[in-house]
């Protein structure tokens, strides 16, 4: 039997497409454009999960390692089997991961292109002027923090 660690996010479609400029998203009605194309954009061009497994696998095996260990446990103990064994662990990478995005640790790295120029510039479509020169600089990948918060990690 052979347990594979996917990390990815759950798709859902962006309200406004953050690659449209703000004329194009207002006569938009809809954006096309989801989490998983997101996703895919920037692992092509900057392989940010691959980079943070890299970065924290001693970590997320040892996260992986003690879930195990506690559903064991619970085994042991007379409990019931429960249906995942390794959700505890999924839970801490993917708070892992957002904490990778929000503390700017791939900007640490010199990784061409971060940070990125959006990030520096502070464009943020959480905030009513995305583009106002004023708004404080944000952490790479985290926009309209939809990437970020769609993040999943599973075991199967």
């Amino acid at each position: 039997m052979s347990l594979t660690l996917h990390l990815g996010v759950t798709e859902i479609p962006y309200a406004n497409n953050p690659q449209l400029s703000a004329k194009q998203r207002k006569k938009s009605k809809a954006s096309t454009q989801t989490t998983g194309d997101v996703a895919e954009i920037l692992e092509a061009e900057y392989h940010i999960m691959q980079i943070f497994f890299n970065l924290h696998d001693k970590g997320i095996a040892k996260d992986l390692e003690s879930s195990l260990e506690g559903a064991l446990e619970n085994l042991l103990a007379g409990a019931p089997l429960g249906g995942n064994a390794f959700a505890e662990a999924e839970s801490e990478i993917e708070q892992r991961f957002k904490n990778f995005l929000t503390n700017r640790e791939m900007e640490t790295l010199g990784y061409p292109g971060v940070p990125t120029q959006a990030a520096l510039e502070g464009v943020n479509h959480r905030l009513k002027h995305p583009y106002k020169k004023s708004n404080p600089r944000r952490p790479s990948f985290i926009d309209t923090g939809l990437y970020e918060s769609s993040f999943k990690a599973w075991v199967d």
